[in-house]
Parts: structure tokens; C-alpha cells; sequence
């Protein structure tokens, strides 16, 4: 599971974000959200697979980001051309469909 949640960040273009729970639907369990959030966690790489685009289901930006912590997180998504309010992001504009 961790391989297909490292693959699908790779196709998250830039300017865009997903959810944690965006990840578990596609991996078919709307349930592993969470589990979502672990692998996230024990990333590998941040370069090869950007998990700074992933949020929360309201569009907040992760507390406990692995690479840097929140301000890191909101630094990397601005350099996307992502607009970060109060760690949050506008999910309607930048959400990937």
C-alpha cells in the first residue's frame, strides 16, 4: 500500500492539493485516512514524492509536517502557486478533481 500512496503523489500536478482522504478513496477504503497519514509521515523522499500537497479534509496544512514542520509545508505549497490563509487552503480552487 505504501508504494501506490508514494506513486499517486506523483501525479498531483503543480498548483494542486489532495486530501488524506482523497488517497484512501482511491485506494478504495474511504477508512484509511488515517493510515494515509502514517505513510505520509515515513516518507522516503519529500522530492520524488511531494507530500506538502496532501491536507486535511478542510484544507488545513499538516501540524506535524515530516520534512520542516506547518511552515515548511505553506512555504513549498506558495512556491506552487498555492495561496495559504492561516495554513489553509482554499480546497474549491485548489483541489484536485
Amino acid at each position: 500500500m505504501k508504494e501506490e500512496v508514494y506513486e499517486f503523489l506523483r501525479t498531483i500536478p503543480k498548483g494542486k492539493v489532495v486530501t488524506y482522504g482523497q488517497i484512501a478513496e482511491y485506494l478504495g477504503n474511504k477508512k484509511l485516512a488515517r493510515v494515509i497519514g502514517n505513510i505520509l509521515h515515513n516518507n522516503p523522499n519529500e522530492y520524488k514524492y511531494p507530500c506538502y500537497k496532501v491536507v486535511d479534509s478542510k484544507g488545513n496544512l499538516s501540524k506535524n509536517f515530516a520534512f520542516g514542520g506547518i511552515e515548511k509545508q505553506k512555504e513549498k505549497l506558495e512556491k506552487d502557486g498555492i495561496i495559504v490563509n492561516n495554513y489553509k487552503v482554499d480546497l474549491d480552487k485548489y483541489k484536485m478533481k
